[in-house]
């Protein structure tokens, strides 16, 4: 397909994909204000034009937590995207290895750690919620550490669900949901043929130990809801940084007393990250948290962000408020949805190229010369 930007993608994946799986990967959480104000205000940061410099040879490569990597990018955690194509995580993964980048799986996925880790050619991150289920939690950590997972990401921001309005609307939730998402699968055809019959099968390859190997959509929402843990403080993950001896990444910071916290218990890294949107309706924008945050770490773990990139530009955008990576949510699994493992690859070689445009426009040539100097106060 012709696609040279994310909306072109998400276009394409809206008119492919029944609308309860369009929505969910589309929404955010009330009024979806936060959602709107991760891409605005990212969009807003002017970069400074410099000419005359010698940029004849651009460099995009880095290492994050000792792996290293085309460029700054990593694939993030999104669950259910093994819906948005015929064993969607697996075929990311795979491209993901082939253009030297991480891919980090989540608890929610629909291929299993084991099936993704042997998909691809490259180790795999792993993503994991804080859930009252602590066995559960400690099985997942040895199955990752089976699997060759190299860092584990884990998301401290869902305490609670956020209030996703557009599940009920669609089908996802809400009176008669399943025979709505039946109505909406009938009328996609090519969907339905190559993932609802050739992808199966649909259990979430995760969480198939706990739930059994005939669960289905209603199950996970209810195992989920039931998991989430609203007491959990920051002394019920110490066991978690003993577990695991990997890169420890702490996935959902939006304050710099949270980011402090995170140095003291141990952690590598962190994710500057309001889930996309989707939990708090009336949090900060990653772009406007994310300065003060790297300021108040500084070089004693490293940050990284989400939430609201949508091109190469926006990569260059959140490296130079203090970033040393960002992670792709929607923009990948819209590249997924419209054209499978194929339009993934074709999303990053696009914002691949567009960071290097960037950055030979504003004269810098390597990522280690991207800092705060690159963007116009003006």
């Amino acid at each position: 397909m012709i696609a040279t930007s994310t909306e072109d993608f998400r276009q394409a994946a809206k008119r492919r994909l029944p609308r309860f799986l369009f929505d969910y990967i589309d929404g955010g959480a009330g009024d979806e204000g936060a959602l709107r104000r991760n891409v605005a205000d990212l969009s807003t940061l002017a970069v400074r034009q410099r000419v005359l410099k010698d940029v004849g040879g651009v460099d995009l490569t880095t290492s994050l937590f000792g792996q290293s990597l085309a460029a700054p990018i990593v694939l993030g955690p999104v669950g259910l995207s093994g819906m948005y194509a015929r064993r969607g995580e697996a075929q990311a993964a795979r491209v993901a290895a082939q253009r030297g980048l991480p891919f980090c799986l989540s608890t929610v996925s629909v291929c299993g750690l084991e099936e993704v880790a042997a998909a691809s050619a490259a180790p795999i991150w792993f993503q994991l919620y804080v859930i009252r289920d602590r066995g559960f939690m400690r099985d997942l950590i040895a199955r990752a550490k089976q699997a060759g997972a190299t860092a584990m990401v884990f998301t401290v921001d869902m305490p609670v669900p956020g209030a996703r309005r557009r599940d009920a609307h669609s089908g996802l939730s809400g009176p008669h949901a399943a025979w709505r998402r039946y109505l909406q699968v009938a009328g996609k055809p090519a969907w339905a043929w190559d993932v609802g019959l050739r992808g199966r099968p649909h259990q979430l390859g995760n969480i198939a130990p706990v739930l059994g190997q005939a669960s289905g959509l209603e199950d996970f929402m209810g195992w989920l809801g039931a998991n989430f843990d609203p007491t959990v403080q920051w002394r019920d993950l110490e066991w978690i940084r003993e577990a695991w001896d990997g890169p420890l990444i702490i996935k959902g910071i939006l304050d710099p007393d949270d980011a402090r916290d995170a140095v003291r218990l141990g952690a590598d890294g962190l994710v500057v990250s309001n889930h996309g949107g989707r939990q708090l309706d009336g949090a900060l924008s990653t772009a406007r948290a994310l300065p003060s945050i790297a300021e108040a770490v500084g070089d004693q773990l490293t940050v990284l962000a989400d939430s609201g990139v949508r091109s190469g530009l926006d990569v260059v955008r959140m490296l130079a408020l203090g970033a040393k990576g960002v992670l792709l949510g929607r923009a990948w699994v819209y590249a997924l949805a419209a054209a499978g493992g194929g339009g993934v690859g074709q999303l990053l070689d696009m914002m691949m190229a567009e960071m290097r445009t960037t950055l030979a426009l504003s004269g810098v040539t390597t990522i280690a010369d991207i800092d705060r100097g690159l963007l116009d106060p003006r």
